[in-house]
């Protein structure tokens, strides 16, 4: 079963995709972070950022589209792009008639760590441990992506 991670943002969209066999641990067969310029229109941002969704959604075909909302203590500049990146994952999703469940950060932090106040170090130190990864060095985004796909495993999405 194939799952695709997204840790939706603007400047930097964490995508991560991710194999689950029975009995087997979870393994990354692709993860990437797409970044975007600041001097780009937003609209250019959104579709350089739709169209290696699609294109990873159109290669992969997964059963799962797992992306993580929005955390709206955060700054409202930042909110709305985003709100915009998720509207997109969703349209995807959807065109590609394809299942999109999303997730809250506290609920991401206890599928992954057990506790829903983790930092970044402790759930990045946890899905080394749960998921099989190779040795390619990865930013934060990929690692928050590979984390909502786990989460979309531990609700129980795939059983």
């Amino acid at each position: 079963m194939i799952i695709i991670g997204i840790d939706p943002g603007y400047d930097r969209c964490g995508i991560a995709v991710v194999e689950k066999i029975k009995g087997e641990k979870e393994k990354v067969i692709h993860s990437t972070c797409v970044q975007t310029s600041s001097k780009q229109e937003f609209s250019e941002r959104i579709m350089q950022i739709g169209n290696v969704i699609d294109d990873l959604i159109e290669e992969y075909q997964p059963e799962i589209v797992a992306s993580e909302n929005l955390f709206f203590n955060q700054n409202v500049n930042t909110a709305i792009p985003v709100a915009g990146v998720r509207g997109v994952i969703a349209f995807l999703t959807k065109r590609h008639n394809k299942r999109h469940v999303e997730f809250s950060p506290q609920q991401v932090k206890v599928a992954v760590t057990g506790y829903g106040k983790s930092d970044k170090k402790q759930v990045i130190d946890m899905v080394r441990r749960l998921v099989e990864l190779d040795d390619r060095k990865r930013v934060d985004d990929e690692y928050d992506a590979i984390a909502v796909a786990i989460t979309a495993h531990a609700h129980g999405y795939l059983l």
